[in-house]
């Protein structure tokens, strides 16, 4: 296990008991270094959004669990929000729960002609996602050759 992803593991058992005790769910945790500083971020949702408010708690009680043992070496931000309306699907529960929603798939070379596709998410699998088009066809990507898949949205 990398050190990013033993971070994430040990975060997610810190903040679950917290999520619980507000019927929050856990969206994501990552770990990332961006500019020369590194921030733990953690994604929460429940049913009719997250405000402020409800980060303000959870951030909260992290901070006063992780004071008695932070386990991170280097210096961090500690981010907590919601996943957004156009947020991410990284992992197979949140394509399995964005079945028949709208998402843009972007790929690292160009299909095509193309870096980036939008459609209706159909299925997928440990290999592949697949999506159905405007007109109604079928694409199929290699989940190697993606570099994102997030939901769409309109205003």
């Amino acid at each position: 296990m990398s050190r990013k992803e033993d971070y994430e593991s040990k975060a997610e058992n810190l903040v679950m008991p917290i999520l619980t005790q507000n019927n929050f769910s856990l969206y994501d945790i990552e770990y990332v270094k961006e500019a020369g500083m590194y921030y733990l971020r953690i994604f929460i949702d429940k049913e009719g959004g997250i405000t402020i408010d409800d980060c303000e708690i959870v951030s909260r009680a992290y901070s006063e669990l992780v004071d008695a043992d932070d386990f991170i070496e280097e210096k961090y931000i500690l981010e907590v929000s919601s996943p957004g309306l156009g947020r991410a699907l990284k992992k197979d529960r949140h394509f399995e729960n964005s079945i028949g929603l709208e998402v843009e798939v972007r790929l690292y070379k160009p299909v095509d002609g193309s870096k980036s596709y939008v459609g209706i998410l159909s299925g997928f699998n440990r290999d592949s996602i697949e999506i159905v088009n405007e007109d109604d066809r079928v694409l199929s990507f290699n989940r190697t050759d993606i570099s994102g898949v997030k939901l769409t949205f309109d205003f």
